[in-house]
């Protein structure tokens, strides 16, 4: 079996030869948002790479196989849908404006190596998984981490079902989404992306000398509720909605709970 230092680098460079790929259709393209979509089928990528440089051939091998695959296949088709025709992204169209000349040299750095370092120290815990031959069958942390990716997976394909459809109807326009999963948080998507992670992490937990992987999900939790997710789109929904406002104050943001309670009404307020 190849060293853990080659199998590591070997899947370091693959992720960096994929962000590299996609730089340049971006730079043929001027749009950086190529990126988003392909987010989830990097983590297929280094899925497959660590599974394929392992000798063992176990089912927990084959479990995690299908749940990375399955979840990354559904999450970049969604937002290859999502985006169809809509342009760069405004994250990236800021980001050119500050200096238009020099971006697309930038955004190799600064956006595409840096979300490769990223997918690469997210997948740890499929390194783990996917490289240990012990224990071979099914372990009850595997079946409670399984259950804890399905659980996952169902909040985040759900959720954006019903933000799909919400957006898709014009009686929706101006509106906030607050029914469904969104009725008990503000973002089951983000919420249900990083369960599928702590799942992950429980079934790598199962193989010897793993808790060190514990880092993957506890950054990509950071990274949906503090930067790149939550925070990021709340800032402007809170800023161009006052239903927002209001819906954010009943709502939980991230975790999935009960509506507060409404204030009663006052008399004057019911005029």
């Amino acid at each position: 079996m190849a060293s853990t230092t080659a199998v590591l680098g070997l899947s370091l460079g693959a992720i960096l030869g994929m962000m590299f790929l996609l730089w340049i259709v971006s730079v043929l393209r001027k749009d950086a948002s190529i990126i988003d979509p392909c987010w989830g089928l990097g983590f297929v990528l280094l899925a497959w790479v660590y599974l394929l440089a392992s000798e063992a051939d176990t089912a927990r091998q084959t479990l995690v196989a299908v749940l990375v695959t399955v979840w990354g296949a559904r999450l970049s088709a969604h937002l290859f849908w999502r985006s169809r025709g809509r342009g760069e992204d405004y994250r990236y169209r800021e980001m050119r404006a500050r200096d238009p000349e020099t971006f697309a040299l930038r955004s190799l750095f600064t956006v595409f190596f840096l979300q490769a370092v990223i997918l690469w120290v997210v997948s740890f815990p499929l390194y783990q998984a996917l490289r240990a031959p012990r224990p071979d069958g099914i372990t009850p942390l595997d079946a409670l981490g399984g259950a804890v990716c399905a659980v996952g997976l169902f909040f985040e394909a759900a959720g954006d079902w019903q933000l799909s459809r919400f957006r898709s109807d014009p009686a929706s326009r101006g509106e906030v989404l607050d029914r469904g999963l969104w009725r008990y948080t503000r973002h089951p998507n983000y919420f249900g992306d990083a369960l599928v992670w702590w799942g992950f992490f429980l079934i790598a937990l199962a193989t010897p000398s793993s808790s060190w992987t514990v880092v993957s999900p506890g950054l990509m939790t950071f990274l949906l509720m503090k930067v790149s997710g939550v925070a990021l789109l709340e800032k402007k929904l809170r800023e161009s909605s006052p239903e927002y406002r209001e819906y954010v104050r009943r709502t939980n943001a991230f975790f999935p709970w009960a509506p507060k309670r409404q204030p009663p009404s006052s008399p004057s307020s019911q005029r």
